[in-house]
């Protein structure tokens, strides 16, 4: 607990946890919501992940648990054969306590908690408003049933529902705030009509490009669209019902060939321009694969639209005759070269720029510093 302690105190001076959150985060220490088996980074595991339990490995558990990092929780949504992709977690507390500083909450506020997961930040809601004042959902029944558990023996008694937090929760509605932990790419019109008018919707939104911003949506006043900025640069898991799809290469489909106009590596160069870019792309998805045999030599940017166009490039030497493959009806390395000139002629804008409206139709459109200045 020693560690748990120090760990507030660090967040505190770095301005991350307020005073009004502190006591809340005091009440539900996080090592109490955190299963006894979590998965760490493992880059020499088939699957990429090492089990850790609390019994076998005290220390490695505690050390994850109480420092300012991701946990965890369950890998390919608690299937054992699985490719070991990480389907659940714990959230950084840092990243825990912004989002919660950003949902501005005020005492005699009610608010939906989408995506229980170990409960955690529940508790931390209950522990500031109270149980009678906050609903938590969780899709997956296995995550549900041991976070209830967990926020019984805590002494937490918020009302669960096993169900799509992308549907909210109607019965106990309406909702002063809604917190989401998991992200979207839509913000979902049931979460606007069940916000109360004025009240706030914070979650991660991304495209499949990249998953990248926190938004911080003010709901309109009747008969009013509601508009929201981005505030933070997250990276949270999918909702279930909104993962991108996987990047295939289409087998036996003739495809262009040619240079690439830019380095590959600009695609990605920092988080802002991958935010900008992805707006410009709808729907694309890309990946890094390469040939074992010669990894340098054959390092490339895969792209898919799940629509059935696709494109490659090679990083090295980008800009020979053969080094680009695009198929399908669009051009997709040619939709990103295009995209990253967009937003170098607008001045690089940082993710803190751009933001969205969601019209009384449920209809989003995002824009870069107002509203009427849309995003193509």
């Amino acid at each position: 607990m020693d560690e748990y302690v120090q760990l507030l105190a660090d967040l505190t001076e770095a301005g991350a946890l307020g005073e009004e959150w502190r006591g809340a985060f005091e009440r539900a220490p996080r090592s109490a919501f955190i299963p006894d088996t979590v998965w760490a980074p493992d880059d020499d595991a088939p699957t990429g992940y090492e089990r850790v339990t609390k019994a076998d490995a005290p220390d490695a558990w505690w050390s994850l648990v109480n420092t300012d990092g991701v946990v965890v929780t369950q890998v390919d949504d608690g299937r054992a054969d699985g490719p070991g992709i990480a389907t659940s977690s714990a959230s950084m507390p840092s990243l825990v306590a912004t989002m919660l500083r950003h949902l501005d909450v005020r005492d005699g506020h009610k608010v939906l908690d989408v995506g229980t997961g170990t409960g955690w930040t529940s508790a931390l809601l209950c522990g500031r408003l109270g149980d009678d004042r906050v609903t938590t959902v969780e899709v997956d029944p296995a995550i549900a049933a041991e976070a209830a558990l967990r926020l019984a023996a805590a002494g937490f008694a918020p009302e669960r529902v096993v169900g799509d937090g992308l549907a909210g929760w109607s019965c106990a509605a309406p909702y002063d705030r809604i917190h989401s932990t998991a992200a979207v790419r839509r913000v979902p019109s049931a979460w606007i009509e069940q916000t109360r008018p004025g009240g706030i919707i914070v979650t991660p939104w991304g495209t499949p490009y990249a998953n990248a911003g926190l938004l911080h949506l003010m709901v309109g006043r009747p008969g009013e669209p509601s508009h929201g900025r981005f505030v933070a640069n997250v990276s949270f898991m999918w909702m279930r019902a909104q993962r991108p799809h996987a990047v295939v290469e289409p087998v036996g489909v003739s495809d262009h060939r040619g240079p690439s106009a830019m380095d590959p590596e600009l695609a990605l160069e920092d988080v802002n321009a991958a935010f900008a870019i992805g707006l410009r792309v709808p729907g694309v998805r890309y990946e890094h694969v390469w040939d074992d045999a010669d990894p340098s030599g054959t390092y490339r940017m895969q792209l898919s639209d799940g629509a059935g166009s696709w494109a490659s490039v090679r990083h090295t030497a980008w800009d020979a005759e053969d080094a680009v493959h695009q198929s399908g009806a669009r051009r997709l390395w040619d939709e990103i070269t295009s995209a990253r000139l967009w937003w170098l002629e607008e001045g690089k804008p940082d993710l803190h720029r751009f933001g969205v409206t969601i019209a009384l139709d449920g209809a989003q459109s995002v824009w870069l510093d107002d509203s009427g200045n849309p995003v193509a």
